[in-house]
């Protein structure tokens, strides 16, 4: 089904878009399931998530430390459905904070986004090393940052900012190169429609989907909010098979797994996993064998929560080792931020995404369009992970190596072995298919990086 690659040079590495030939796709799982993943997004490696919307205001979810169940509760951008629902931690704080008789609605009008600037995001998108942002178009709320027809004074442009968020940050993105893709929830926790969901399918949800396609041209499209219905009733297919035959982002456009509540890794186009949270029938080991990605918080929640400390935040080192393990393991990492009410981005978040940048601009080269090796992932006793590149292999130490690293299983003499980022020599021995590494005493001076250093094996495999 590939017809044509077109290569793009973004940040100084060559990822390549695949085209596919224009396949009648049928409105069913068969048919749209035949569609394979487009390559721009399983080289990509790297994305950033973006909540941000009404909820924002508020800005606030306990965070119920519980010693079996982890953290919990924390979600801010639930924080209307939990209201409505009654839930006690939620009521005590907003009756305290804002009075019984304010309602959620009335946030929207404080939803000012008056120091939002896009170019300034996505230049620190550009320089954390990511190659795609997935913005939130409309949570489940229903609050759209566009001025969607389908949400006449519930959008971003009739109130609160009245400006076209979505729009604005989509500009920014394309121009500094990264790919734009949208989230969107094909629930609405208090939509009168939603009542009737054959009426809201087609009168709301599948129109409000191709307006946003359409109108913007996203690289991806990440629906979430599909438990209550199987996909047939949400036809899910339908709108598939509109995108991949007639909408102008046909032969591009990446989808993820969230279409029914039937269809998590197992239909769709990529799957996804949250907080590491997956379906072990699609799992051997701890390989996926189908393309996904893990999308998570640098902190505990999706939408920006005041009520979060420091210590809720993951550090600028297990970042980078949790961006490893994941592209070693086959997937992406799409990686949230959540913005404050006026537009600013967390300083604490800058500075994790900044710090992950740096270490990117010296290893991205054993991230990027790389493969898992099919031997092994990794190597817990020398706390390395693998990754490969036609017939490179990579491995990547999340601990300095302080003695020799044996590898099994290497079908062929290096021509070389070289540390990224530096030009220390590294050592070896090759015999009987095993290889062994004699990683250089580097200082901390000589150190080209933070936190993991990755060492290319050259023409082994």
């Amino acid at each position: 089904m590939k017809i044509k690659l077109i290569s793009l040079l973004l940040f100084g590495l060559t990822a390549s878009v695949t085209l596919f030939a224009q396949t009648n796709y049928t409105s069913d799982w068969a048919s749209i399931d035949s569609r394979p993943t487009p390559q721009w997004f399983t080289d990509a490696k790297f994305g950033i998530f973006i909540h941000w919307g009404v909820y924002s205001v508020p800005s606030w979810g306990p965070l119920v430390r519980d010693g079996a169940k982890g953290i919990y509760e924390c979600y801010a951008e639930h924080y209307w459905n939990r209201l409505m629902n009654k839930h006690p931690l939620f009521i005590k704080h907003h009756n305290e904070m804002y009075g019984e008789s304010v309602k959620y609605q009335d946030f929207a009008s404080d939803f000012k986004c008056e120091m939002f600037q896009p170019d300034e995001w996505a230049k620190l998108f550009q320089n954390a090393g990511a190659k795609y942002v997935v913005l939130t178009s409309k949570h489940h709320d229903g609050f759209a940052l566009w001025p969607s027809r389908y949400s006449w004074n519930w959008n971003a442009v009739d109130i609160g900012p009245h400006r076209d968020i979505l729009g604005d940050l989509t500009t920014a993105v394309k121009k500094a190169g990264l790919q734009m893709g949208y989230y969107y929830s094909l629930l609405e926790w208090f939509n009168p429609l939603y009542k009737d969901i054959d009426r809201y399918v087609e009168n709301h949800m599948l129109p409000q989907m191709k307006e946003l396609v359409t109108k913007y041209e996203p690289a991806i499209f990440w629906p979430d909010g599909e438990w209550d219905y199987n996909s047939d009733k949400l036809r899910s297919t339908d709108f598939l098979a509109w995108l991949y035959n007639e909408s102008p982002v046909k032969e591009t456009v990446a989808v993820n797994d969230r279409w029914g509540k039937e269809t998590r890794s197992k239909h769709g186009g990529y799957y996804t996993t949250e907080y590491d949270l997956v379906h072990s029938d699609n799992v051997k080991g701890a390989r996926i064998l189908h393309p996904w990605e893990e999308c998570r918080g640098i902190g505990h929640s999706f939408g920006f929560n005041r009520n979060e400390r420091l210590e809720d935040y993951s550090s600028s080192e297990a970042l980078v080792h949790l961006l490893i393990e994941k592209v070693a393991l086959g997937g992406n990492l799409l990686l949230n931020i959540g913005p404050t009410a006026d537009g600013r981005i967390p300083v604490i978040m800058q500075q994790r995404l900044s710090d992950m940048g740096q270490w990117l601009s010296v290893n991205g080269e054993a991230i990027y369009a790389t493969r898992p090796w099919e031997v092994a992932s990794k190597n817990a006793e020398a706390s390395a992970w693998y990754t490969t590149k036609g017939k490179d292999l990579y491995i990547i130490f999340t601990a300095y190596p302080t003695k020799p690293v044996v590898i099994k299983d290497i079908p062929r003499k290096p021509e070389t072995l070289k540390m990224l980022g530096t030009p220390q020599k590294v050592s070896y021995t090759y015999s009987d298919k095993r290889l062994t590494i004699h990683p250089p005493a580097l200082t901390i001076a000589q150190s080209p990086c933070n936190y993991a250093w990755a060492i290319k094996i050259t023409n082994c495999l």
